[in-house]
């Protein structure tokens, strides 16, 4: 029986530690302290959960300042440097809070705009202390030192160059989106751009617009009355710049390359009929000077039920190449 008792006993003693633990580790040591902070940023959010209108973006705003005050107090009791710096890893954590806090947004609380100024911020913070004097009440501000003034000027600076690189990375790769044809050019040769590979890739876009126009022209010629096919070769450059404009405008409207691309035809007499090269020709910057284009070819031939040499009678027939050519240089004239 005295067994039973002192194993219950134990059990409660046992209880009584973890929760004496836990009571330790979240109590905070004095009222004004960091944990009081957090605790305070965690009671607003959950009061702003319960609010309305702007009585809600003020409990939010408040729960806000009291993380990023309470992360400052934590990380700088006894600070962690970053390596190579005097920058406290508490001020990079502060800096991205104050950076999500004033550039996120609902739908998208990381942003660009976050990442890039999160260095320039956070070096901002470092030096907020050396412009003060003293701690608590006492403090006062003064202009710091000649050394510290230098080791300021390199660490914003650093962390401003980091921010414009970051940045950068942001605007090439928007470009990059917004003009794909981009990455068809022989960017391998500029330092700031890393390709895979050294291979040539075709513009994807040069690319679709051909495709989408084949059987545009296709339809134009196919099983038409020869002589039709003949005047409709005389006025191509209308005809297929028409089609060409038809299918830019809805194929490419998401780009915002859609005004560098042109489609021209070339009409070239062969001994069985016609060649109609179809040209995707790109207008925008490139690393060769003369520009480039993707070509293809189809060939129109008359098609006769009869013998008769003067193909009256014929209708059109028209083969294209399955394959796009894209080739570095000036389009051929038109003639």
């Amino acid at each position: 029986m005295d067994s039973l008792f002192k194993d219950i006993f134990g059990i409660f003693k046992f209880i009584e530690d973890i929760f004496s633990g836990i009571q330790k580790l979240l109590m905070p040591p004095k009222p004004f302290s960091w944990q009081t902070l957090i605790y305070l940023s965690v009671f607003s959010w959950i009061l702003s959960y319960f609010a309305t209108d702007y009585v809600k973006d003020i409990i939010a705003l408040c729960g806000w300042l009291f993380l990023m005050a309470g992360t400052a107090w934590y990380t700088t009791d006894d600070p962690l440097r970053v390596p190579g710096t005097f920058m406290p890893v508490g001020a990079v954590i502060t800096g991205f809070l104050v950076s999500v806090f004033a550039f996120g947004h609902q739908e998208n609380i990381i942003t660009s705009r976050t990442i890039v100024l999160w260095p320039t911020i956070s070096a901002l913070i470092t030096a907020i202390p050396d412009f003060f004097e003293g701690t608590g009440t006492e403090s006062k501000a003064q202009i710091p030192k000649l050394p510290d003034r230098q080791k300021i000027i390199i660490l914003v600076a650093s962390c401003m160059l980091i921010s414009c690189w970051i940045q950068f990375y942001f605007v090439m790769d928007n470009w990059l989106k917004e003009y794909p044809t981009l990455l068809a050019d022989k960017f391998q040769s500029r330092t700031f751009v890393t390709r895979i590979d050294n291979q040539v890739k075709i513009p994807p876009n040069g690319v679709v617009l051909l495709n989408k126009l084949q059987p545009l022209v296709e339809e134009q010629i196919v099983a038409r009355p020869w002589s039709e096919v003949e005047r409709w070769l005389l006025d191509a450059n209308q005809q297929v710049g028409n089609l060409g404009n038809r299918v830019i405008e809805k194929n490419l409207v998401k780009f915002g390359e859609k005004q560098l691309w042109r489609v021209e035809p070339r009409v070239v007499n062969i001994k069985s009929g016609y060649q109609l090269d179809i040209l995707s020709i790109w207008t925008g910057p490139s690393f060769n000077q003369r520009g480039f284009y993707l070509k293809k070819s189809c060939r129109i031939t008359p098609v006769s039920a009869s013998n008769k040499p003067d193909n009256k009678g014929a209708v059109a027939e028209i083969v294209c190449d399955r394959l796009n050519k894209f080739i570095a240089g000036t389009p051929p004239a038109r003639q």
